[in-house]
């Protein structure tokens, strides 16, 4: 039944507050920033419609078309910290996952010309409360690596329980029941359960953010100078090879599809 009033129809709402779509139309994949020309194809192909967001308010705006996830993915433009933090709270406060992609270099502290990673991580690690830290589930293989992370996780405060493996991961998630997952994306498994499918089982995905990181510049050989100090990790552009833009878009689809 159309409503109308004195001046004829009301207007259709704006696109942006329209109900939930059919099922066959692309399903919302909330984004921040615009995705590249590459990152929308691969997105576009897999069933996503891309909608942009910039605020907690326009994140809340879109919960009435149950969105598949939030997509943070600073390839084309920087996020601020208070930013991210009101982005992903308005996410998890929703019950939407969180999906944030990031790179990591390696340098001298002098040419380290990125962010210090724990910045990010800390800002999307919600805790438990005021009266506890934020618990980091860390998956990397490369010790050196494991290693940089946390130290510089637990000077700010956090704590991390690290894990070799996505199979150690689950077993580790089991004990702690992380706030925050991070781990190298060569590390997801794409066909088998892992930390993913545990973190659904328990109902904690729409509440535990998810970061995936690429390290493809970092040289396996220098990686001993993050032990001495001689070198630091920074946040740098994530890898946009074929190989790594298809393990997003399967962790997307992982990520945002509904328990039967």
């Amino acid at each position: 039944m159309e409503i109308v009033n004195s001046t004829g129809p009301v207007p259709p709402p704006v696109d942006d507050e329209l109900p939930p779509e059919p099922l066959d139309n692309p399903r919302r994949l909330l984004v921040w920033p615009a995705p590249d020309t590459s990152t929308t194809q691969a997105l576009t192909d897999r069933g996503y419609r891309p909608v942009i967001v910039h605020s907690r308010e326009e994140v809340d705006a879109q919960m009435a078309a149950y969105p598949a996830a939030l997509f943070v993915d600073p390839l084309t433009g920087p996020i601020t910290r208070t930013a991210l933090q009101a982005l992903r709270q308005a996410a998890v406060a929703a019950g939407v996952p969180v999906l944030v992609t990031a790179g990591l270099g390696q340098a001298t502290r002098e040419a380290a010309y990125g962010a210090d990673p724990a910045v990010l991580l800390k800002a999307l690690a919600p805790r438990d409360s005021e009266m506890h830290p934020a618990r980091v589930l860390l998956v990397e293989e490369h010790e050196p690596i494991a290693n940089a992370l946390t130290a510089t996780l637990e000077r700010r405060g956090v704590q991390v329980a690290c894990a070799a493996t996505d199979s150690e991961a689950v077993t580790l998630a089991g004990q702690i029941r992380p706030n925050l997952v991070v781990m190298d994306l060569m590390q997801v498994r794409r066909r088998r359960a892992g930390i993913l499918d545990w973190l659904r089982s328990q109902g904690l995905l729409n509440r535990t953010p998810l970061v995936v990181y690429t390290s493809a510049g970092i040289d396996p050989a220098q990686l001993p100078h993050l032990a001495s100090g001689e070198t630091v990790l920074f946040l740098a552009e994530r890898s946009t090879s074929p190989e790594v833009q298809g393990r997003i878009v399967d962790l997307l689809t992982k990520i945002g599809t509904n328990p039967a």
